[in-house]
């Protein structure tokens, strides 16, 4: 853990009472985000629903949040996250939502407090944008999906 930076977050008013975010383990890479709903929301098979978490953070500059799927939900009932993994700007200080959809074949019930998602925290480059009228050669090339073989 980098104890030089921190994570600061709120929790938002329809978020109290939630545990707060965390670490499950000391080994864990992301913190577990938690269903901010009253009562139940269905999802129904093939459905897109957007979950608030009651949470808003402040991510420092030269990081990114990406909100990754729950792989127990993904096996067990084929929820998941049709834009893995979402991005959070280090500029955003809005409520984090999660974006579900439910790929399984029975409709699936979220209840307050339920883990969703996880939000890991990642270093991101940016680098200066120069326009070129052209790019340097490479084997590959313009290759592209499947290029390189199937396998």
């Amino acid at each position: 853990m980098n104890e030089d930076l921190e994570l600061r977050f709120v929790i938002l008013e329809h978020g109290k009472g939630l545990d707060a975010p965390g670490y499950a383990t000391a080994g864990a890479a992301g913190i577990d985000l938690r269903a901010a709903i009253e009562g139940k929301l269905r999802i129904a098979p093939g459905a897109r629903v957007r979950v608030p978490t009651g949470l808003a953070v402040a991510i420092p500059h030269g990081y990114e949040g990406q909100v990754r799927g729950r792989s127990g939900l993904a096996s067990r009932y084929g929820i998941g996250l049709p834009n893995a993994p979402g991005t959070i700007d280090s500029d955003y200080r809005g409520e984090i939502q999660v974006i579900l959809i439910n790929w399984g074949e029975e409709e699936y019930v979220i209840e307050r407090g339920e883990r969703i998602a996880q939000l890991v925290i990642a270093p991101v480059a940016c680098f200066p944008l120069r326009r070129v009228d052209g790019l340097d050669q490479t084997t590959r090339g313009r290759g592209g999906f499947g290029h390189t073989g199937s396998r």
